[in-house]
């Protein structure tokens, strides 16, 4: 598939009030946002005015406590509020049109038959906008909240998220698009022959089904995937539609992006069928110098231990422990964020930095790329990735907000469309159509036809 065959995608990826370490702390933040409907309802009303894919809402299940194990050495730091993010999908699906709407849930503290009945409702409360950004969970934090001492082992956790979607995918498909009937007369809700039970019995789970709610609008909500490991790559080149990703470079963006064309040939489906959407953190300025300084006074606001925390939390390796000027330690096995852990590996070694040093730059963007520049130069720059099959579009990760979206959705975006590279319009109804992504067969019904 040549770069002029593919379309060019934009999500919002929303976190609190803004990506960067310093973003409560910065004058233009609104601080009210954490807990305010009004606050997402804006965002949303204005990343659908653009045009973008989707607005994307994170999520962590434990507060970020695991530097010092304990959460008032960084309370100071890191605001530690989040609303829950698939309740929030459903609040602004009825104050949105076309934008599609992504959430994250664990498959490590949740169970099928419950999540899969939530994203179908969604999907069908929106007539076929939401999206499922399906997690492992990364820390011990989180298991002590669900009933366990530690969190899976990292071999565990995949193997229990692979299981996890195949019996939610086929509690999707335990209708068959057509099942239901509604004639009154006879009388028939629904054709049985249509309705499916499950039986699923494996090593994490025992469900029957089949789900108590028709087949999603999209068949499946979109399947986001995040993890960069060997092991997460296969898991979402098996089965996801898009993948959120780190990349600090061009070059490595191309390699990740290869990689995971090898792996769907692998998985035996086609190119395209996964998009590659790595995150971007804009800082704009009207002028290369006014860019600067707004990044350089955001870096100056980020205390290097709210950036230790937020690491140590990524990684569940308490990092307190360690001098805070000398270097990062040597570890060779984590159990948490593999993949992420990795690139600050890679960074504090390259450019000899202390934990000191670490701590502000993992603050500023959690490996993210950060992106300053003028307008022109923020659009030429996605351009120039997405053309070098680098990227199949990106997860826009606003600084601070609202202004640092606003400024992105005003200034880029139109530039975006003047190059002919996004779209002035949606062209379709549901995340699937945004996404030029099939709506995927009925497991049951292919079992049918065999």
């Amino acid at each position: 598939m040549t770069a002029h065959e593919r379309s060019f995608h934009l999500g919002a990826f929303i976190w609190g009030v803004g990506h960067h370490g310093a973003a409560w702390r910065h004058p233009d933040t609104d601080l009210k946002g954490f807990t305010d409907f009004n606050f997402y309802k804006q965002i949303a009303e204005k990343a659908e005015a653009a045009k973008f894919d989707m607005i994307f809402f994170a999520d962590r299940l434990a507060i970020s406590d695991r530097y010092e194990n304990r959460f008032d050495a960084t309370l100071t730091f890191i605001p530690p509020v989040r609303l829950e993010p698939v309740s929030l999908l459903g609040a602004l699906g009825a104050v949105t049109e076309k934008i599609g709407l992504a959430a994250t849930a664990s498959t490590s503290y949740n169970e099928p038959f419950t999540l899969a009945r939530k994203f179908a409702s969604l999907d069908h409360l929106t007539e076929g906008r939401i999206a499922w950004n399906i997690v492992t969970s990364t820390n011990d934090g989180e298991a002590l909240n669900h009933n366990r001492e530690q969190h899976f082992e990292h071999s565990e956790r995949y193997a229990r998220a692979k299981e996890f979607l195949e019996v939610v995918t086929s509690l999707w498909d335990s209708w068959e698009d057509d099942a239901i009937v509604l004639d009154q007369e006879t009388p028939l809700f629904a054709d049985p022959k249509k309705v499916h039970y499950l039986d699923h019995e494996g090593e994490w789970f025992q469900v029957r089904g089949p789900l108590n709610i028709p087949r999603p609008p999209q068949g499946h909500p979109i399947k986001i995937q995040a993890g960069s490991s060997p092991t997460g790559r296969d898991f979402a080149a098996a089965s996801a539609d898009v993948i959120f990703t780190a990349q600090p470079t061009l070059e490595k963006a191309q390699d990740f992006y290869q990689d995971i064309q090898q792996r769907l040939i692998k998985a035996g489906r086609p190119q395209g069928s996964l998009k590659i959407m790595p995150g971007v953190m804009p800082i704009i300025g009207s002028t290369p110098q006014e860019a600067k300084e707004k990044a350089d006074y955001l870096e100056q606001l980020v205390d290097p231990i709210a950036g230790l925390a937020l690491l140590s939390d990524s990684m569940n390796h308490d990092l307190s422990q360690y001098p805070l000027d000398g270097p990062l330690p040597p570890l060779t096995e984590i159990r948490g964020n593999q993949s992420r852990f990795k690139l600050v590996q890679a960074l504090a070694e390259k450019e000899q930095l202390t934990l000191r040093d670490l701590g502000k730059r993992f603050g500023g963007t959690r490996s993210h790329r950060l992106l300053i520049g003028t307008p022109e130069e923020i659009a030429v720059n996605l351009q120039t990735w997405f053309l070098s099959e680098a990227a199949d579009g990106f997860n826009i990760m606003p600084p601070y907000l609202p202004g640092g979206f606003t400024e992105f959705t005003d200034e880029v975006v139109p530039i975006l469309q003047d190059l002919g590279l996004f779209r002035q319009d949606y062209h379709g109804s549901t995340l699937r159509d945004h996404l030029g992504l099939a709506k995927p067969a009925n497991k049951f019904l292919q079992q049918k036809t065999v």
